[in-house]
């Protein structure tokens, strides 16, 4: 969580022995007193929230004026828990001339603006993410209308091997969307994302690391960090746009050898996404077509233009986008097969 991973980057900054640099953590949720007699007797490296950060620089035990190094870490993750206008006003306390590092998962289009605003000519460093999945995880594609996404998650969580499942979705809305779904079928479903507070998320992750929740519902941003043994299960009620996305999210399961299953959704306007991951992964994800709402899509719908909704995205080449629903009869579903229950299909797979 936010304070674990503040202490570990306190640990990183003691520096060698000889530096004698002295450095402390500020953080929320807890009494100022210790923290403000820390400060008072003066420290080299601060290690800060913002929302703390500002609350003791108003009250006057922080002076920012002197700061030399400025380190934004997690800046995705600072927009997606609503910390960037406290992140704004932090900088307008700092001396003009500072050396500033900005890190960051993702570069969302509000990240790069936040970026280009604080930062003047800077050096990029990009590290190659990781673009294989491991061998032990069995991945199955569905295709299906975006209105059957609910009806078709309902279908898959009867099966009762499936005793606990990672949910992504793209958005914290349809985090909590999709709670409340499973909700109303009797499915104990709990949410973790941004708009959380830290103790309802940390109740939401122990919930479903006991047992007492079966079904975890995230954002990419919030699940960073959730380490959950004996996952076995990962669906993707949402592909992601950002294709590495995928292999980070299935990786939550299969780990140490262990194996586990990953089920992907694909409504049309999302066949551009899904083009991408199987470009990225090196192979197409089988496609499980043994479910009532299953369709195909003769079309790669394109991604739409920053700040335009999903919905409006338009096809590629001007194209039409047609789907078929499928019209047979409800098959029974097996989620817990191996590889060999792969099903071939003559259909064209993105």
């Amino acid at each position: 969580n936010r304070r674990r991973h503040l202490r570990r980057a306190a640990r990183h900054c003691d520096g060698p022995r000889h530096l004698r640099l002295k450095n402390t953590v500020i953080f929320g949720g807890v009494n100022q007193h210790s923290q403000v007699e820390t400060l008072k007797r003066g420290v080299d490296v601060l290690v800060a929230t913002p929302g703390r950060l500002l609350d003791l620089w108003n009250q006057g035990f922080i002076n920012l004026s002197q700061i030399e190094i400025f380190v934004l870490d997690e800046a995705d993750r600072m927009l997606d828990m609503g910390f960037v206008h406290d992140v704004k006003k932090v900088l307008t306390k700092l001396p003009a001339k500072r050396q500033t590092l900005f890190f960051s998962a993702t570069m969302p289009p509000e990240i790069q603006s936040l970026a280009n605003s604080i930062l003047h000519n800077p050096e990029k460093v990009s590290v190659t993410p990781v673009s294989s999945t491991a061998d032990t995880i069995t991945q199955w594609l569905y295709f299906v209308e975006k209105q059957n996404k609910r009806s078709l998650l309902t279908h898959i969580l009867k099966d009762n091997a499936i005793e606990r499942a990672l949910v992504f979705t793209r958005t914290k809305h349809g985090a909590d969307r999709v709670v409340k779904d499973l909700h109303k079928e009797g499915v104990s479903a709990e949410a973790i994302h941004g708009n959380k507070s830290q103790n309802a998320r940390q109740r939401a992750l122990s919930n479903f690391k006991n047992h007492t929740t079966r079904i975890l519902v995230a954002t990419d941003i919030a699940a960073r960090g959730i380490d959950v043994d004996d996952l076995t299960h990962v669906i993707n009620y949402e592909l992601p746009e950002i294709p590495e996305t995928y292999v980070h999210r299935i990786g939550r399961t299969g780990r140490a050898g262990a194996n586990g299953i990953s089920f992907s959704f694909c409504e049309a306007e999302e066949t551009a996404d899904l083009k991408d991951i199987h470009k990225l992964i090196g192979k197409n994800i089988p496609v499980q077509d043994q479910h009532p709402w299953h369709t195909t899509f003769t079309q790669i719908m394109s991604r739409p233009a920053p700040g335009q909704n999903r919905q409006q995205r338009p096809p590629r080449n001007n194209g039409q986008q047609h789907s078929q629903p499928g019209n047979r009869r409800p098959q029974p579903v097996k989620h817990g097969g191996s590889g060999t229950d792969k099903r071939k299909t003559a259909r064209r797979e993105f």
